[in-house]
């Protein structure tokens, strides 16, 4: 399984990291720290599952769900 981890807060990434690696060690994890990496990284990644935090500078969390959403392959 595939998980992009998107949050502004690297401690919360890591935190999701290691809970996620708990429960599936052989995930593959993949993270970044705004929308924009996010749509980047979902592109080439092709991810699963995308864990968004809400609340990021920049492009927020609701915005890239949208844009990804909007893609051939949401």
């Amino acid at each position: 399984m595939k998980i992009l981890i998107v949050d502004d807060e690297q401690l919360a990434r890591e935190r999701l990291r290691r809970h996620l690696t708990e429960l599936d060690a052989a995930a593959q994890l993949y993270e970044a720290e705004n929308g924009l990496i996010a749509l980047q990284l979902s592109e080439k990644h092709k991810p699963d599952i995308i864990l968004l935090d809400i609340r990021m500078p920049g492009m927020d969390g609701i915005e890239a769900a949208n844009q990804l959403s909007q893609q051939t392959t949401p």
